[in-house]
């Protein structure tokens, strides 16, 4: 599933709702942000890596896709994956396998992807800043969530349940 709007529409909490109605749901839900870790960090961040495969690697480590397995890995702002990266997490996503950094063998973890993005990523394939192979993986059923100044109707919802959640209502 891929979620599609800008900043704030509550992409997040559609991709919360679609693993809490799921069959997965009383799995873990996984969430990333892609652009919050840094480039040299990505590949250990989602797959893990073991003890000494890199200095600082002082214990095994499972990734993001070991942490998501039988529920949901949510990738916020997917368009900020760099290519290389692309081609890996296809990989673990179609045959549902992935190696750990410093390891040799395979890891097995079976989990249904969520995306949102607030990116034009047939865009990005166009100017080959995305693999189409990988967007069209993550791009097999889409939710587009309109901006909010188009949901007035949903303002006062918001404040009753930021204000429940404060303790203030």
């Amino acid at each position: 599933t891929l979620i599609l709007g800008e900043t704030g529409t509550g992409k997040t909490l559609t991709a919360k709702a679609v693993h809490e109605m799921s069959r997965r749901s009383a799995q873990p839900f996984i969430a990333v942000n892609c652009g919050a870790i840094p480039e040299q960090l990505l590949e250990s961040e989602f797959f893990g890596h073991t003890k000494g495969a890199f200095s600082g690697a002082h214990a095994n480590k499972e990734g993001y896709i070991g942490a998501a397995h039988n529920g949901t890995l949510f990738l916020d702002e997917i368009g900020e994956l760099p290519i290389h990266l692309q081609v890996k997490l296809l990989r673990a996503i179609e045959n549902k396998m992935y190696t750990p950094v410093g390891s040799n063998t395979p890891k097995v973890s079976s989990f249904r992807l969520i995306a949102a993005t607030n990116q034009d990523l047939s865009r990005m394939v166009l100017e080959k800043k995305m693999r189409s192979d990988f967007y069209y993986r993550v791009h097999v059923l889409s939710i587009t969530l309109p901006p909010l100044r188009e949901r007035s109707g949903d303002i006062p919802l918001l404040v009753e349940a930021y204000m429940e959640r404060k303790g203030l209502s």
